[in-house]
């Protein structure tokens, strides 16, 4: 299977409804709004609200993001549901059967050559097609917005007159976007109805329709002047997984344009998860939290869930001599007695370096606040140390106002790291800092062309065949093509890296011969580079992407001959291919995926 271009079409302004699903590492939701709401205000924005039933009292705008499927791979059950019921299987022991799927969306960050057929973990190791998880999660939120909508609206829903939008990391390469795109296909979106949103850069258009009393800065200052035409501001993404960076600057007629390159790394909210796990390791053991991990699943969930909230409330300016409070189930300390053969209190009394810092009161682990603040540290450096080198760039200069949104964003450490390491910028938290890319992707997509211009990333460009000159074309590339001297493997550049490129831009015609009088179709491969000027698709620093397939009209030669436009600017890459002779349109395809 290979997708569908996406549609830059101008009709997605007049649907009737937008509805987003922002698909996160930790947490999922959904929101929509109708047209006619959107035009009297943007911010009527319509979210869902996820309880956690049973035990917790737990309400939350967003669901997390696991999902679980039966022993037959069947989907059973999302967010908190897949939660309650897991917990119930694994305190009966039936769960091993079962497939439990949680902060995976890394999995598309993470590879490098992501295949349409990879596959992923559960829990336990089991392996199931990550293209039916993701499609069954998204299948899901789908559904479940449906339904509120046509609960809310009294009326038949039509999916005619919806347009998706689905969010994705900046930072992500056009393979896991084209994964995204296919599994909401798979889920039952119709890819002309469906547009990528990038996440900062739809937090960044929601936060300019706030009033000012939610747009404030750290220090209590108003903030809506920092949006005014010529500010630049950073827009710094930190979700569970990835933290998501661009520098936006905002035009005279309301639009925004990007002014550095999106970047970003893998430090979002669940690296502090991972620290915590670390902690626990260290005054535990490794083999106690790895048995606890492997056989608590019921005790485990409750521990992260737990921390997941608690770790909002964690700052820097507590009074030393107060304790932070996590809770330890009691699983763990019959784990430990189990392996070690004594108790776990006596056990961390006896440990030096721990005495007096880390005590138990009842089921409760009371830690001083520096070794609950050090859980941060490591995540909180990458962070400031990436910032303050995108500071440095030349093209960033002049950018006063740093703007934090996302889950994590919401953390008082995070918080204090960023506004004591740039104290000369002004930090910007809108109210509810994590909703802000999920309300924003609803008004991309009423706005599609809010975003003016992005900046590549990388050099793009295609795989030719040139005429083979012997006073620049080394001899190990030359080949003979019917009957002609040709050099292999020669970059043709559409776009640089770091140039400014207008949203929907068709860059120059490229004209291409297909390899041989015989081709039926030919694969424009697509390669970047992290160079301005690479001269072969092998030099050091470029990268295959993927191909554009092109269907090839009858004929000889020369009445195959193509011309391919190249479409830069938009949050996912488009194509235009032409027959030369005729100007007639070609069926294409991408394949990004392998």
């Amino acid at each position: 299977m290979t997708a569908a271009l996406p549609v830059l079409a101008t009709a997605v302004q007049e649907r009737l409804q937008v509805a987003a699903i922002d698909f996160g590492t930790t947490y999922s939701g959904y929101a929509f709004s109708f047209r006619a709401e959107f035009l009297e205000n943007p911010l009527k924005i319509l979210t869902n609200k996820w309880e956690a039933r049973g035990g917790s009292a737990l309400v939350s705008m967003k669901a997390p993001s696991c999902v679980l499927f039966t022993p037959e791979r069947k989907f059973h059950s999302f967010g908190y549901e897949a939660e309650k019921e897991y917990s119930r299987l694994a305190m009966e022991d039936e769960h091993k059967h079962w497939f439990f799927f949680r902060r995976f969306k890394m999995l598309l960050y993470k590879s490098k050559k992501l295949k349409r057929t990879a596959m992923l973990d559960d829990e336990l190791g089991k392996k199931m097609s990550a293209m039916d998880v993701f499609a069954a999660c998204i299948r899901y939120l789908r559904e479940h917005l449906m339904f509120l909508c046509q609960e809310k609206s009294g009326a038949r829903f039509l999916e005619r007159d919806v347009h998706w939008v689905l969010t994705v990391p900046a930072i992500w390469d056009d393979s896991a976007k084209q994964f995204m795109r296919e599994a909401a296909v798979e889920a039952g979106i119709k890819s002309e109805h469906l547009s990528l949103a990038l996440e900062p850069e739809a937090a960044s258009l929601f936060c300019r329709y706030l009033p000012v009393s939610k747009v404030c800065g750290a220090d209590g200052t108003t903030a809506i002047q920092n949006f005014a035409p010529g500010k630049r501001y950073l827009v710094l993404d930190a979700g569970g997984g990835t933290v998501d960076i661009t520098v936006h600057e905002t035009l005279s007629d309301g639009t925004v344009k990007e002014v550095y390159k999106a970047n970003g790394g893998p430090w979002g909210g669940t690296t502090v998860d991972a620290a915590f796990f670390k902690f626990l390791e260290k005054i535990t053991g490794t083999n106690v939290m790895e048995i606890f991990k492997r056989d608590y699943k019921d005790d485990e969930l409750d521990l992260m869930r737990d921390f997941e909230i608690k770790k909002k409330t964690i700052e820097s300016s507590m009074d030393p001599s107060l304790r932070f409070v996590f809770r330890m189930p009691v699983a763990i300390h019959d784990v430990f007695k189990t392996c070690n053969g004594t108790d776990f209190r006596q056990s961390l009394m006896m440990q030096q370096d721990l005495k007096d810092n880390v005590t138990f009161s009842g089921d409760k682990l009371r830690v001083k606040p520096e070794h609950a603040q050090n859980i941060f540290k490591e995540t909180c450096d990458h962070i400031v140390e990436h910032l303050k080198d995108i500071f440095a760039k030349p093209a960033v200069q002049g950018t006063e106002t740093i703007l934090m949104v996302g889950g994590f964003s919401e953390s008082k450490m995070l918080q204090h790291s960023i506004g004591s390491n740039f104290p000369n910028k002004r930090i910007i938290i809108p109210e509810d800092a994590g909703l802000a890319v999920l309300k924003g992707a609803v008004i991309f997509g009423h706005n599609p062309t809010a975003i003016v211009s992005r900046v590549a990333k990388f050099t793009y460009g295609v795989k030719v065949y040139r005429n083979f000159d012997p006073s620049i074309h080394p001899l190990s590339r030359k080949v003979i093509l019917d009957g002609e001297e040709r050099c292999q493997g020669c970059f043709d550049k559409h776009v640089e890296m770091n140039q400014d490129v207008q949203a929907g831009m068709a860059f120059e015609e490229k004209v291409y011969y297909p390899p041989s009088r015989h081709s039926k179709n030919a694969a424009v491969k697509i390669f970047t580079s992290k160079n301005k000027h690479p001269k072969y698709t092998n030099d050091h620093g470029c990268e295959f992407l993927g191909s554009l397939v092109v269907e090839l009209p009858e004929g000889g030669k020369r009445d195959k001959k193509i011309s391919v436009k190249m479409i830069y600017g938009m949050t996912e890459l488009g194509l235009e291919a032409t027959k030369l002779k005729t100007g007639e349109t070609l069926n294409v395809s991408f394949n990004f995926l392998g």
